[in-house]
């Protein structure tokens, strides 16, 4: 299906300028060793098109660490495989709390409040292992396939690094098993958790990975993922909660179902359009890329693609 928008590369050019002239990128993530590294002013962008057509600008086909981007997936390879049995073991509602929170665990009886904070993917992982028995494996080999790149993988210097400094994450997944919404051993589920996370893609292959969300849940050859009515699940908790406790500015500004990771990278979908991904390493003071929300603010506004 050819682009209904031609002109993405030069919308991407333009952004790409304007990014450029932006003085302040934020700040790389501190509490990975590994990440913060990471120069803030690093900056690419993708739109891949319906079809996996892909156009890009800066560093689109660098790879970088996905870390939270990986939880879209996840929460989609789950549905595929139990449904709506998930929902009965995470919310879909806005935490309005930092993503590593446990503070509404106990209020809640260890439901976590959506699939996207990190109590809630670590729910999802853990239904995943159980279902498949290699969570992270199954994860790498979709996008393989959905993206084209039968290289991306895991970088085990990141999950050695966030295994490291885990120890909320494990709080928090044994504060979960001890409500019984844990099934896996926790260091079994950890291990998975931070691969997962470690996931090394660039814009370009998760702008095509991500394109089953544009195109109502059908893959890259054709076959279902989803039923439609789960993409549009998907989406709709992408859209209220995907950006942690920014979620709400992210609507407003972008107007786009957006996932964010602490790597810097930001995927979006425009159902039914297109998909994209934009990365640059600086985050704001809620995990969100600095430089990523203004490049989709802008793509947004300049091609009047959003959900509004």
């Amino acid at each position: 299906m050819p682009s209904p928008f031609p002109s993405f590369q030069s919308v991407l050019e333009r952004i790409a300028a304007e990014i450029e002239a932006t003085p302040g990128r934020g700040r790389p993530a501190d509490y990975i060793p590994v990440l913060a590294e990471a120069d803030p002013r690093r900056f690419g962008m993708a739109v891949a098109d319906l079809d996996g057509t892909v156009y890009g600008v800066g560093e689109w086909q660098q790879p970088f660490s996905t870390q939270s981007i990986t939880k879209v997936f996840t929460l989609a390879l789950d549905l595929s495989l139990e449904g709506d049995v998930l929902w009965e073991h995470v919310g879909r509602e806005p935490s309005g709390n930092p993503f590593n929170s446990l503070v509404q665990l106990e209020h809640e009886h260890g439901i976590p409040r959506n699939p996207f904070i990190n109590a809630g993917a670590l729910v999802v992982t853990d239904r995943l292992q159980t279902l498949t028995g290699d969570a992270a494996g199954v994860l790498r080999d979709f996008l393989r396939t959905e993206s084209g790149n039968p290289d991306l993988g895991f970088d085990m210097t990141v999950a050695d690094s966030e295994s490291a400094h885990g120890d909320r994450n494990a709080a928090l997944a044994h504060f979960m098993a001890s409500y019984g919404n844990i099934r896996n051993p926790v260091p079994v589920l950890l291990d998975q958790y931070f691969r997962q996370c470690s996931i090394e893609a660039s814009c370009a292959d998760l702008a095509r990975a991500a394109g089953f969300l544009a195109r109502h849940g059908t893959r890259a050859d054709g076959s279902y993922l989803l039923t439609r009515s789960q993409a549009k699940q998907v989406n709709a908790v992408m859209l209220t909660c995907g950006t942690y406790d920014a979620a709400g500015d992210f609507a407003y500004r972008v107007g786009l179902p957006g996932k964010s990771g602490v790597g810097g990278g930001i995927i979006a979908v425009v159902p039914g359009r297109c998909t994209l991904c934009v990365w640059s390493p600086g985050l704001d003071e809620r995990g969100n890329s600095v430089a990523g929300v203004a490049a989709l603010d802008r793509f947004t506004t300049l091609t009047g693609l959003s959900v509004f």
